[in-house]
């Protein structure tokens, strides 16, 4: 990876600006050039972005296409099948009093977007927002992240080489950089990663009163009881948490249930991981590896927390632990405040629906919340009294895949959100468009003075029919 020259950072954003005033990235058909071409470098370099994921995170190739260029490859083609619905007017109905006119909602670019991406991820994540933004008709700037190397100078290379060079730009480096592009005025800036930085991009916006979308994380709860099969859920639990070493924003951060089920699920989730990835995860190619040392060394201290149930091998050298599931975990320990964002599981004891609930609710919105149970109280409770970015049932995860549905936070999970539709929507702006013919005059006869007691008599009537409408 080779850092992005200071300097040239102000000059690289109001070349974009300019490019964009121009109209470039107006048409629909450069939106459609651009996503198509982006298409197409995914596919025909997948094998390269699976190397750089592999180096990075330790990542199989299975995994890299499911999770990272088959996503973006989906995402685009969902962009690309919808991009004219997306693109067209809305009309709206006019009041009575302003007719005759007609009402439209014009979807158009907001101008140059931010787009800060994290490590977990570093394909999906630094693309994933930019489809949108393209498809919104913006320029984008793209900051990789430097903790994922490998794919930051992929990206940084082959990016630039497809996509029109006068709106796409990347921007590799760390803190400085980041810091430099922040001084920039934006016209939208997405940044996925922690709260900290979360709180540093969105103070840095405000100067500019620059709109954010913050991506975040949070200590996703999974809820279970007994009215699902255990052995089931233990496998897509398992396969939730330990995906990508534990290294995703949604992954189940934590297990609360009644004791007997906690004793009886513990041993299931053993078994679950070993037909993921066998009694040698280490040796296994499929399982990966955590980013860097400092992540490494904060998640080794997690093991103290509780009694490890099973897992519990680290490897300095390898940056490997074992998926590890810690049984007996005090709820004030430190595995219990903070994202693990790692493969270390703890189960919580509750006393029952009533104590998991208010123990969720006592803390911070999550990113997710998952529950595993079959009564549609239990379900509908969780639906009802429980704030989360979103919500999953029997499956965690998923929701992401579903292009219809937004993916985002909610509080100190994040704010605002994207996927599909939303996606287009969260780098546009609609304008609303009214056009009222000059003749006849019908504001002059009705809603303008000199007010006589005909006109009076019109807006009384008509505040009266909105008020009876409204209730």
């Amino acid at each position: 990876m080779t850092a992005t020259a200071l300097d040239r950072i102000p000059a690289l954003v109001a070349g974009l600006r300019y490019s964009q005033s121009r109209g470039i990235t107006r048409p629909e058909s450069w939106r459609r050039e651009q996503l198509t071409r982006l298409r197409g470098l995914l596919r025909d370099r997948g094998a390269d972005f699976e190397a750089a994921l592999r180096e990075d995170l330790g990542k199989s190739g299975t995994e890299a296409q499911l999770t990272e260029i088959g996503f973006l490859v989906s995402e685009i083609d969902h962009s690309l099948a919808n991009l004219a619905s997306w693109m067209r007017p809305r009309r709206v109905r006019v009041p009575l009093a302003v007719q005759p006119a007609s009402a439209r909602i014009v979807p158009e670019p907001l101008g140059v977007v931010l787009v800060i991406a994290p490590w977990n991820y570093p394909l999906m994540l630094a693309l994933s927002p930019v489809i949108g933004a393209l498809a919104a008709g913006n320029a984008v700037v793209i900051k990789p992240s430097e903790l994922a190397p490998a794919t930051s100078a992929l990206i940084a290379r082959l990016v630039p080489d497809v996509l029109d060079r006068r709106a796409v730009a990347v921007v590799e480096g760390g803190v400085l950089e980041t810091t430099a592009l922040l001084a920039e005025r934006f016209d939208h800036i997405f940044y996925t990663g922690n709260a900290r930085v979360g709180r540093i991009v969105a103070r840095a916006a405000a100067e500019h009163l620059t709109p954010v979308t913050l991506e975040l994380g949070g200590k996703s709860p999974v809820y279970i009881d007994g009215t699902v099969p255990l052995h089931l859920a233990a496998q897509r639990i398992a396969w939730g948490k330990f995906m990508n070493a534990g290294q995703t924003c949604v992954a189940p951060d934590y297990v609360l249930g009644r004791p007997e089920i906690l004793r009886e699920l513990a041993p299931l989730l053993a078994e679950a991981v070993h037909d993921l990835y066998g009694s040698a995860p280490a040796q296994n190619p499929d399982y990966g590896r955590i980013v860097n040392a400092a992540q490494f060394d904060r998640l080794v201290g997690y093991l103290a927390d509780g009694e490890i149930a099973f897992g519990g091998e680290h490897d300095a050298e390898q940056r490997f632990i074992a998926p590890t599931l810690l049984a007996k975990v005090d709820r004030g320990a430190p595995v219990m405040r903070d994202e693990i964002f790692g493969p270390i599981l703890p189960l919580v004891e509750v006393s029952g629906l009533d104590d998991a609930l208010a123990f969720v609710g006592g803390r911070e919105k999550p990113l997710a919340a998952y529950v595993f149970s079959g009564n549609p109280t239990v379900r509908r409770r969780w639906e009802q009294e429980t704030s989360s970015g979103g919500l999953g049932f029997d499956a965690p995860a998923l929701h992401l895949v579903v292009p219809d549905l937004p993916f985002g936070g909610v509080g100190e999970s994040g704010m605002g959100a994207y996927h599909g539709e939303r996606s287009f929507r969260a780098f546009s702006h609609e304008k609303a468009v009214l056009a009222k013919p000059l003749t006849p005059d019908t504001l002059a006869s009705t809603i303008m003075p000199p007010f006589t007691a005909r006109k009076d008599a019109l807006v009384r009537r008509w505040l009266g029919k909105l008020r009876e409408r409204s209730v």
